[in-house]
């Protein structure tokens, strides 16, 4: 049996996508591992207080999949939307090294491609034909 981790997509008030700098050095949604009795939502709605202090709602899922976070280390994923509720004034907790807010076409190279692959999902960023870059839609 593998550990589960419930992570969000989440944006700031300007847009910008919330990440969490690990131990490992490595950028990673916010969220954390379920605990008994819990929904997956309501999982990320309290791991985000606690290591954002922010609140959100928490929407449909994007993603689940297992992740290799050191080799022989695995963990199951399952990444869903959310939606800030009220300020934005987030307070880095002990769990992690630093709070990053990145342009959704400027993500960091230290981000795991699951990651990515959530926030291209959750925002409906899509390929150029030209390039390869992510495009996100205008409205």
């Amino acid at each position: 049996m593998f550990p589960v981790s419930i992570k969000g997509v989440l944006q700031s008030p300007e847009g910008l996508v919330v990440l969490m700098l690990n131990e490992r050095d490595e950028w990673e949604l916010p969220g954390g591992r379920i605990e008994l009795g819990e929904t997956a939502p309501q999982c990320l709605a309290r791991e985000i207080e606690e290591e954002l202090d922010v609140r959100v709602a928490v929407e449909e899922p994007l993603d689940s999949y297992l992740f290799e976070v050191i080799p022989g280390k695995h963990v199951f994923i399952s990444t869903y939307r959310c939606r800030l509720l009220g300020g934005f004034v987030p307070t880095v907790s002990h769990e992690h090294k630093e709070i990053g807010l990145f342009a959704a076409d400027r993500l960091p190279a230290n981000l795991p491609q699951g990651y990515r692959d959530s926030i291209v999902k959750a925002l409906g960023i899509r390929g150029s034909a030209t390039d390869g870059r992510p495009q996100i839609p205008r409205a």
